[in-house]
């Protein structure tokens, strides 16, 4: 059958938020994210979705199940941690979609899904008159003892869809890393392109 990429909005966006919720437990427990999640909190952090009348989720399916998904709302309908950054920036906040989270099962990357996310996340923000598509990615040292040997960023791919990281505009958000017993605030870089 393969894979069927969809924009989903509305009563279809909160009916998949639930496996939202556990692709970002796994995918994000992996390098550089080492998230030791829970449901409780992935709920509360999801809500967003169901506030915000402009978000997006952009799912990925095999036959019924949710193998990827790709997150997005207004900069203003966000966390006031991601927004923060853009102070002193010249941008109005009202002009960028924040383009949250990209999560995708291992065994479904490298067949172009991830291009998907981005060109559905792309089209939906000019529908809305936004001028620019803003996301980050955690900052991690690369002496980091968990950083895999094989580790490869995904700097490249953004960059070749014309993503660039914007100088000195970095969030800062905790969560709990896997092996620690509290959280810790994380850095995280802003990238950004127009649409």
């Amino acid at each position: 059958m393969g894979v069927t990429v969809r924009a989903l909005t509305g009563d279809a966006l909160e009916a998949a938020l639930d496996g939202v919720a556990a692709l970002r437990i796994a995918v994000f427990r992996d390098w550089p994210y080492l998230y030791d999640g829970t449901l409780d909190y992935e709920r509360a952090y999801l809500q967003t979705y169901r506030t915000s009348a402009n978000a997006l989720l952009v799912g990925a399916f095999d036959g019924d199940r949710l193998v990827g998904a790709s997150t997005s709302t207004p900069m203003e309908d966000h966390a006031e941690a991601f927004a923060a950054p853009f102070a002193g920036q010249g941008i109005a906040l009202t002009d960028i979609y924040y383009g949250a989270e990209s999560v995708l099962l291992p065994e479904y990357r490298g067949q172009g899904i991830g291009h998907r996310f981005f060109d559905l996340r792309e089209d939906f923000a000019r529908s809305l008159g936004r001028k620019w598509l803003a996301f980050c990615s955690v900052t991690r040292p690369d002496d980091h003892p968990l950083r895999p040997s094989t580790y490869r960023t995904n700097d490249a791919f953004w960059r070749g869809r014309g993503y660039a990281p914007l100088p000195g505009v970095q969030a800062e958000f905790a969560w709990k890393d896997v092996g620690e017993a509290a959280e810790t605030v994380k850095r995280l870089q802003f990238w950004m392109r127009g649409v």
